[in-house]
Parts: structure tokens; sequence; C-alpha cells
């Protein structure tokens, strides 16, 4: 049986989830050399590399990515293992890497990360954000404990299960020509120009769907945030549809108008992904608690 340090195994998950010898170090107050000791120990003892080195910089390979979860589990495990042993009900510590699509990232992430973050105040919280194939991918790389996106995601590897509800709204400047009629009909978008998200991201996803069933119109732009469309149309660039939640104060201040379109069907539920591999220690569970699950 290979002598593998609860040590070694916090260096390599470090390393593995940082991207980097030297911020794993900084996270684990080490030195660089020493860091890079540990891990080439480790490789030494599994008689196996875990990481590819490409011009001085270390990417996880096939093996590595296999045993990340492992070791994830076995470190969260020894942690668990000292707290009972203690016989207290100790305050739970540790990290969770959170990624987060753009709408939950930029406009719901307190309610994502708020609550949870009051109760256990010694778990450290560390957020991703980007667009929903992203956290996906990110969720399977292990590189998130815990993704929360917009868009369905269908992966035998990857849980997912629902969160709350959102929808999308189609926005305009107040002085739009459509602003002003009383009641829209699918016709009225002919020729209409659009600013959407960037494809990968699950409001493009949704809005391309709407969009099928409006008359054709134009793609005048294409950006990667909701915020950006967002004064693309306060600009007069086009028209969109974004996430009802990020425009409330430009609706307040009366720097865009929801067109109404009951023709239209623009819910959406918001989900939490899960690796099926990944361990479910007591912080990880305390969080999914949280979110209602």
């Amino acid at each position: 049986m290979h002598a593998v340090s609860p040590r070694q195994l916090e260096i390599f998950v470090a390393i593995a989830t940082t991207g980097s010898v030297r911020a794993a170090s900084e996270r684990l107050f080490l030195s660089q050399p020493a860091a890079s000791m540990a891990l080439a120990e480790l490789e030494r003892q599994l008689g196996a590399e875990l990481f590819a080195r490409e011009r001085g910089r270390l990417r996880i390979n096939d093996r590595g990515r296999e045993l990340l979860p492992l070791a994830q589990e076995l470190i969260e495990r020894h942690a668990e293992f000292g707290r009972r042993a203690a016989g207290e009900p100790a305050e739970l510590a540790g990290e969770i890497r959170v990624g987060a699509s753009n709408t939950v990232g930029n406009y719901l992430v307190g309610d994502l990360l708020g609550t949870f973050a009051s109760a256990h105040p010694g778990v450290s919280l560390r957020l991703g954000v980007a667009n929903t194939a992203r956290i996906a991918q990110g969720v399977l790389d292990h590189d998130f404990d815990i993704g929360c996106v917009e868009g369905p995601v269908t992966h035998p590897s990857i849980e997912s299960r629902p969160w709350r509800d959102d929808r999308l709204v189609v926005c305009a400047r107040p002085d739009h020509v459509l602003a002003g009629k009383k009641r829209l009909r699918r016709e009225d978008f002919a020729g209409e120009r659009w600013v959407l998200r960037e494809r990968g991201s699950a409001t493009r996803a949704l809005s391309e769907r709407a969009l099928a069933e409006l008359p054709e119109g134009r793609t005048v732009l294409e950006l990667d945030q909701s915020e950006s469309i967002k004064q693309a149309v306060i600009a007069g660039l086009g028209i969109a549809c974004l996430p009802e939640v990020a425009i409330g104060d430009a609706r307040a201040t009366g720097r865009l108008v929801v067109l109404p379109t009951p023709f239209l069907d623009l819910r959406r539920v918001l989900s939490v992904l899960s690796h099926r591999q990944r361990y479910r220690g007591a912080v990880l569970e305390a969080f999914l608690a949280g979110l209602g699950r």
C-alpha cells in the first residue's frame, strides 16, 4: 500500500484546482519548492505522472483527473474524522468551489451563497462565473464542486436538480417604435434588430427558440454579458431577450421597458449541477441542504 499522506493529497488537489504550483503553495502557505517536491514524491510513489508538463506549466492528465475526486474525498473524510474524534460539534471548515452561469453569478449570488456564508463562516467560498456550457464542463473536470446554471444540462456524469424558476423578457428603449404599441403581435417584430448573448449560453438558446416563433429579424450584435446587452439596448442598438432579474434597475429608472409578448414562452428553471463521482462530505451536504435540496 502506498504511504501517501493527507498533506500530499492536499498539495495535489490544490495544484489541480488552482492550475499552478505557485498558486497552490500560496493557498497552503508552503514554499514553491516544497510543493513541487511533494508532488514529485507523490507521483513517484504512485508510479505515474498526474500532470502533463508543457513549457513549465502543469495540466492535469487523464490519470490525475481520475484520481482527483478520490483525493478530495480522502481529504474531506480525514477532516471529518478529526471533527468526530474530537467529540465536539466543531464548526464546519473547508472550501467549496462554486461555478455560476452569468445570470446567477451576477444577479442572484446573494440567494446562492448568502445564507450558507452567514451560517458557516469557517467555509471558504470560491465563485467562478461563465456561461452554462463552461460551468458544466468545469463540473465535469472537477474545477467546481457545484454548478448553478440557467439551461438544461444532460450528461451521464452530471446530476442536475431544479433550484428556482426564472424567465426572460423582451426589452427595448422607451422610445422604440414597439414600445408605443398597445398590443403587440408576432408580425410586429418583422425585421427587428436583435442583440443576443454568445453561443453556449442558456440565455442565447432560449432567445433563439423564441425568435424562431417570430418573423425573421437581424442579429446586429453578440455579447457575452447581460449587462453589456442591457447597455446596448439602452443605447438604441436593438432589442433583446434578457433575464427579468437583470433589468430591474433599468426599468425602475425608465431606461428600459418590457415589451409584452404573451405569445412567447420565456420561462426556464435554474438548476444545480454536481458530479456523480464527487464525494459529498459534511460541507457539501450543508451547502446543498441550504439550496433547498
